[in-house]
């Protein structure tokens, strides 16, 4: 997730007109609250989020001084955190002080179930039918956000989590082409390497970036089935399949084939390296195009996504993602404020501003590839096309089933275990889960 910006005077005007509208949980919206976001009592109105980069900052700053001025009683306080820390112990933190979040950023799923359950998610059921909200999404676009037909998110974009980018100079001067297959990628890496260029630049000090890159190919290797089934305790990770899958990443250790720092750097130190030249590619997330267009505006790359897995299981053409949002938080007082400020939020002007940096939001006709960033669209149509859509382990299930798994690719990433004993140390580690699940 990363970036956006844009002067929003005409959806001020829809927002100005709208506030103080509509019910928007199983309690409704009070009279007086409705009237505290109409302007009468001074209130301040949190937001959290992990940081979305220098760009992105300036525009939600701008949203806030543009709902500022329509809401003369409302004070906006934003909280940016570093990513890692926000996703670990930022948010949960903040959900529990004493100025917890009204607004917060989460990933759909699990996360969001996990929320729910913690007591920090509203019910905005009948929130997401108010003027501003309604004709902004499509039903589809709640997958992941609903329990029981309840709406407790509103839609902020989808992420393609893992596909492989690549520099297209390196690849020009050593007249390289995207491999289609797992045998075409190590050639094409080895050949890179024969040039004295790092391959493949990875970030997994805090395990999800290359966890993520694992889970993808464990899931074309073993089939979407049996990865979901392993995730959600229904299968051991130690079997053969799964062994075969990490063999995979040792595979490109064994060949230093990755930077041998892999595990000691975070994410955004490999996006350097990838920016610099200092690798020729690097598997990360959609979010690397606001991350580029702000760090790197020169720079010329490309991606493909993973190559096709020898003699595997899974859907050779799918896709790693997961869809995020903004949550309300249940033990809010300002309810309502919550709800218009993510009206402006999905506003078509926001829209198309988050589109001119790199990012793609769910709303409505966001899209227009004649004004967008190419990338941008070439990632949306690879969503939009995908045949089988895989979550990522830290987004789409349990977090501790997650950083086992997670951990076990840092290992054999790191040459510090093989597969088959990673894998059992998995399953040993997420032992206890099994029997409370009895």
């Amino acid at each position: 997730m990363k970036k956006m910006m844009m002067t929003l005077s005409a959806a001020m005007l829809v927002l100005s007109g709208a506030a103080g509208c509509g019910n928007a949980n199983d309690k409704g919206t009070s009279g007086n609250e409705a009237a505290n976001a109409a302007g009468t009592e001074e209130f301040t109105l949190r937001i959290a989020m992990g940081s979305p980069g220098e760009k992105l900052i300036a525009v939600w700053n701008e949203l806030k001084d543009q709902y500022e001025a329509a809401h003369p009683n409302i004070t906006v306080d934003l909280n940016f955190q570093d990513d890692d820390m926000y996703q670990t112990i930022g948010l949960p933190n903040l959900l529990n002080s004493d100025n917890a979040p009204d607004i917060y950023f989460e990933w759909a799923g699990q996360r969001l179930k996990m929320r729910n359950d913690e007591g920090y998610a509203a019910d905005l059921t009948e929130a997401v039918q108010q003027d501003g909200l309604k004709d902004r999404f499509v039903p589809s676009d709640y997958n992941g956000m609903t329990i029981d037909d309840k709406v407790y998110m509103i839609p902020s974009n989808a992420d393609v989590t893992n596909i492989i980018w690549y520099n297209k100079d390196i690849f020009s001067s050593l007249k390289l082409t995207p491999p289609k297959t797992w045998d075409e990628f190590i050639e094409v890496s080895k050949k890179i390497q024969a040039a004295d260029i790092t391959p493949i630049a990875v970030g997994n000090k805090d395990l999800w970036a290359g966890g993520n890159w694992m889970a993808h190919i464990i899931s074309r290797v073993v089939g979407e089935q049996a990865y979901a089934d392993a995730m959600t305790l229904n299968k051991p990770f130690n079997s053969p399949e799964f062994v075969k899958a990490l063999n995979y990443i040792k595979e490109l250790r064994d060949g230093e084939l990755v930077n041998k720092s892999a595990n000691a750097i975070a994410d955004n130190e490999a996006d350097t390296l990838f920016m610099n030249g200092q690798a020729a590619m690097h598997p990360i997330g959609s979010w690397f195009v606001s991350t580029a267009l702000e760090e790197a505006p020169d720079f010329d790359y490309d991606f493909f996504n993973l190559p096709s897995m020898p003699g595997g299981a899974g859907d050779q053409s799918s896709v790693l993602g997961v869809a995020t949002g903004y949550m309300i938080n249940k033990k809010t007082e300002h309810l309502q404020a919550a709800i218009d400020f993510m009206k402006l939020y999905v506003s078509p002007e926001a829209s198309a501003k988050l589109l001119e940096n790199g990012v793609t939001p769910m709303a409505k006709g966001s899209v227009d590839p004649s004004k967008t960033d190419a990338l941008t669209v070439k990632l949306n149509d690879l969503l939009k096309n995908a045949t089988s859509l895989v979550s990522p382990p830290d987004t789409g299930y349990n977090l501790e089933i997650a950083d086992a798994l997670n951990s076990a690719t840092s290992q054999v990433l790191g040459g510090d275990n093989t597969p088959e004993a990673a894998l059992a140390e998995v399953d040993k580690k997420i032992a206890h889960l099994k029997t409370d699940k009895k």
